[in-house]
């Protein structure tokens, strides 16, 4: 039986882009699997005796045709266009 962890990911955004880092040390990059939809993005790697798994919801809807994915020393790192800017009011703090 294999064991599931749900891997540490890092999630920022800026200049129109999500920036995503998921950590997935023991991984093979062609042993994951990354599907993107609008609101978010799941994940799938299998390890020699574990696999990770998680889904992750997005504040702001994402292109899933605009993105970059690349997988380096146990890193995937992801950067996914916003459909939209988000956009907000600055509120002046007193």
């Amino acid at each position: 039986m294999k064991l599931t962890y749900i891997p540490a990911a890092y999630i920022t955004h800026s200049k129109g882009k999500y920036n995503i880092t998921i950590e997935l040390p023991g991984v093979k990059k062609e042993n994951i699997n990354l599907e993107i939809t609008e609101q978010g993005f799941c994940l799938n790697a299998k390890g020699a005796n574990f696999r990770y798994s998680g889904c992750w919801a997005l504040a702001h809807r994402v292109n899933p045709e605009d993105v970059k994915a690349k997988f380096e020393n146990g890193l995937l790192t992801i950067k996914i266009g916003l459909k939209e800017p988000p956009e907000g009011r600055k509120i002046e703090i007193r």
